[in-house]
């Protein structure tokens, strides 16, 4: 599908997804969220999309919300400059939403999503970032969670997805603070998994998408990174002992496990038969009920 704010790009089992605003450093609009979230609901209907990266086009990945509008430009009353840039609009033709944006589906997504951050990732142009599974960031990358400096707040969920990412102190010291911090800081904190230079985020990132499409099982990809991110914040294991012994029992009898073994003991690469569109266990997701 073609669309207005991102360019799509499929190779190797890899969806690279390209914010394609450079003029304005890639700035967010309500028409590219709307994108987004088709994008990543398509890619997960997708069999041969294995996995997603997320890029900048030009030397920005995403400047934060567009401002063009000035002092009043997150107004979005009828009258108001925001209207235009994040009201509501049109979506993209046959868009499935899931009712959260393009955070519920990309945290929903059963594929893994990798954001290769090219340049300045701000406000929205950040937490976006935030429900995909790894971050890899160019060295001359500028980050801010600046929402309190404009008086806003975290938005896009990232009051959740941040303390379970970096942890609620160094959460609290980029929220409060609202500074903008660089790609080492970043790295130190553990936003970012990875720092490399301008010109290789992009394929680093892809080299990492490729591994997981080439030597990884879909459905196995698919369950891990829900119990993942689902699981993280339990007090205690039990909950996730209800459901990770029942799936490792259902898994084992199926032809993924089969081929993955028998590609280890031949020593080469494996080729899995399931497919996240037709073959997900009857208890997934677990989480409905």
């Amino acid at each position: 599908m073609a669309y207005e704010t991102l360019l799509t790009d499929l190779s190797g089992g890899v969806l690279t997804i390209t914010l394609n605003r450079p003029e304005k450093l890639n700035a967010y609009t309500a028409q590219m969220g709307r994108e987004i979230e088709d994008a990543f609901l398509s890619a997960d209907e997708d069999d041969d999309v294995r996995a997603i990266v997320v890029t900048g086009a030009g030397r920005g990945f995403c400047a934060g919300a567009d401002i063009s509008g000035g002092a009043s430009s997150f107004d979005t009353s009828a009258t108001g400059p925001g209207a235009k840039l994040f009201g509501g609009g049109a979506k993209p033709s046959g868009q499935r939403s899931n009712g959260a944006g393009f955070v519920g589906a990309i945290f929903n997504c059963r594929k893994p999503s990798i954001a290769a951050i090219n340049g300045a990732a701000v406000g929205v142009g950040l937490t976006l970032t935030l429900p995909m599974d790894i971050r890899i960031a160019a060295d001359n990358a500028k980050f801010g969670f600046v929402f309190a400096r404009r008086g806003l707040v975290p938005e896009a969920g990232s009051a959740w997805f941040l303390p379970r990412i970096v942890g609620m102190s160094q959460a609290m010291r980029w929220c409060l603070s609202g500074k903008m911090f660089t790609a080492e800081e970043a790295l130190d904190g553990g936003l970012v998994s990875e720092v490399t230079t301008p010109e290789q985020v992009l394929a680093t990132a892809q080299a990492i998408a490729r591994e997981i499409a080439e030597e990884t099982a879909p459905v196995s990809i698919a369950l891990t990174r829900q119990m993942l991110w689902r699981f993280s914040g339990d007090n205690d294991p039990f909950g996730l002992l209800k459901v990770d012994g029942p799936l490792a029992v259902d898994l084992g009898a199926s032809g993924d496990v089969k081929e993955g073994v028998a590609a280890f003991l031949e020593k080469r690469k494996p080729k899995f038969p399931g497919k996240v569109s037709s073959d997900m266990p009857s208890r997934y997701p677990w989480w409905t009920e």
